[in-house]
């Protein structure tokens, strides 16, 4: 089966200042493994129309799916929502749809939908939203790019409702095996396993624990038997 291919643009200065720490790409990679989605490149960049716009076009031709946290919220540097439209050639403008989905939020929680708040519901022309079930603010789907917002519990809530809709291929299976030695005592016998497994993945990642050195053998792939016996030589090292 084919597996599709996914890109994420993160963006935002306060991400790479260190002000704020990111979740999405955590979140997404997981979901998107599990469903058998590759995302095969991520990108953190700042507020930047130009760098947002250039981005847009080069992944969105790129990858079969592009997805973008951050910028569509209700202050002077959310402008993700104008860069997309720029990047596809689109006129952008309050949405009478998003404008409804905003309106009958903040009535019901007596608040006022000022001018700031409506900056939410400007939408790209041709662009299908996606529901925001906490703070009502849509994201939406222009082609293959999925926008949503950055913050986190939004984030999560967007993609939940959008994953069953995307082209799916075969999950990837994963499993651990903890070996109380160095990667250099390793390093040698693992070659020759990953040379006889060329189907699966390893990775290795050392680590300290109470004074004691080892290292993390990751084993990926489509295939749970030949998973299975690869883990069998791994854990063989031991």
């Amino acid at each position: 089966m084919e597996q599709p291919n996914a890109s994420m643009l993160v963006i935002g200065d306060e991400l790479l200042s260190g002000r704020t720490q990111d979740a999405n790409l955590h979140h997404l990679a997981k979901e998107l493994t599990r469903i058998g989605v590759n995302l095969s490149e991520a990108r953190f960049i700042r507020d930047d129309s130009k760098v947002i716009v250039s981005n847009i076009i080069e992944l969105s031709k790129k990858f079969d799916y592009l997805f973008t946290s951050g910028g569509i919220g209700p202050t002077h540097d959310d402008i993700t929502t104008d860069c997309v439209a720029r990047a596809f050639d689109k006129k952008v403008s309050v949405r009478p749809d998003a404008f409804e989905i905003l309106k009958k939020y903040y009535d019901r929680k007596g608040i006022e939908l000022n001018e700031a708040r409506l900056r939410m519901a400007r939408i790209p022309e041709t662009a299908d939203l996606i529901e925001n079930p906490i703070s009502a603010a849509p994201g939406y789907i222009i082609e293959n790019v999925y926008v949503m917002a950055g913050v986190p519990k939004i984030f999560q809530s967007m993609l939940k409702n959008i994953l069953p809709k995307l082209k799916k291929g075969s999950p990837t299976f994963s499993i651990s095996v903890k070996l109380f030695k160095g990667e250099g005592d390793l390093a040698l016998e693992l070659e020759k396993i990953v040379s006889a497994f060329e189907n699966l993945n390893f990775g290795s990642y050392p680590f300290s624990e109470k004074g004691t050195y080892g290292t993390n053998i990751v084993i990926r792939g489509k295939d749970k038997n030949l998973i299975t016996k690869a883990e069998e030589k791994v854990r063989a090292l031991a």
